[in-house]
């Protein structure tokens, strides 16, 4: 955005006006200045119908340059009312799937400022004690592999990765206690590359916390159901790979292994190709995945041999005597 300077601080009296450092700093907080007005105008424009669908589109597309845009957003009246309302009104189009591209957009414009919202220190937990995710799932439950479709939910992702990608306990309560495992689960299995891989750091994400983890492996049914998605996934990853994707699917199996029940169950689930050198060349360029992986096959081998001496040590309990 061009600032005009006051002629005091023209290029024709260089030494005449305010000391330069000065002058930029009255420039910078002019700017600013006009950032903010400009934003505030535009987060007004979201309570007119007939201004919304522009406005969201240029405040989605500038929300990087509007600081503080979160608490904004939040604190307008009616503006949180005003998004939710975008989301609502494309539920009908879900099922039967019918959403066309123009409305997909409009909606992942609304989807990208909650996002923000969902990003910002301010705003966070407001925006969790208002349980706006759950507006959000009849997304990610979509089986339509259409582009607005797939753009629909790897923007819902989007805005869940916002909430967990600050390490936050209360976070992963919260989600913890809705459907959000089988919601990513799903996209893990039939999404396109991007979504499984938002997706996955998600569930990685839920992995790292500890109330995440006691959850996952609280009972055989959700380690399971976890373990096979991540299975079916490394065998696609062995036709297709992807070394993004495949680093986060490394990670969960390794936080998994964190919990002795759990490595003990990974000492007959854990795909062989993961064991063997599959993916050596597609993780060439990556020592902190291959590490990881490393560390992973240790873990389940320690389980093994672990559980091979206590069925030894049972055995001569029983016998009464050593066991050669």
């Amino acid at each position: 955005m061009t600032v005009n300077l006051p002629q005091s601080v023209s290029l024709n009296h260089p030494f005449d006006g305010p000391n330069p450092t000065s002058a930029s700093a009255n420039a910078a907080q002019t700017n600013k200045d006009r950032k903010m007005a400009s934003a505030e105008q535009l987060v007004l424009e979201l309570s007119n119908p007939d201004l919304r669908e522009n406005a969201l589109l240029d405040l989605s597309k500038k929300r990087e340059i509007f600081q503080d845009l979160a608490p904004l957003l939040w604190n307008s009246f009616g503006t949180i009312a005003a998004l939710l309302q975008e989301i609502v009104s494309i539920y009908p189009v879900l099922s039967p799937p019918t959403l066309t591209p123009g409305a997909s957009n409009r909606v992942c414009n609304a989807l990208a400022l909650l996002q923000c919202v969902a990003s910002h220190p301010d705003t966070r937990t407001l925006f969790l004690n208002a349980h706006i995710p759950l507006y959000l799932y009849p997304f990610l439950n979509t089986t339509s592999k259409t582009r607005p479709f797939e753009y629909l939910r790897l923007t819902s992702l989007g805005v869940i990765g916002a909430l967990v990608k600050v390490d936050d306990t209360e976070v992963i309560s919260f989600l913890l206690s809705t459907e959000i495992i089988p919601l990513c689960l799903r996209t893990m299995e039939m999404g396109s590359e991007l979504s499984k891989t938002v997706a996955t750091f998600i569930v990685q994400k839920i992995l790292l916390d500890d109330v995440g983890l006691r959850y996952i492996c609280a009972t055989a049914e959700r380690f399971f159901a976890v373990g096979r998605v991540l299975g079916t996934m490394v065998q696609s990853l062995a036709e297709q790979p992807s070394p993004r994707l495949l680093k986060h699917i490394i990670r969960c199996y390794l936080r998994l292994s964190d919990n002795p029940r759990a490595c003990e169950a990974l000492r007959n689930c854990l795909p062989e190709m993961l064991r063997d050198s599959t993916f050596n060349s597609c993780l060439r360029d990556d020592p902190t995945t291959k590490r990881w992986l490393q560390q992973l096959v240790h873990n389940v081998a320690t389980a093994g041999r672990v559980a091979a001496l206590q069925s030894a040590g049972g055995l001569e309990h029983m016998l009464g005597g050593s066991v050669v």
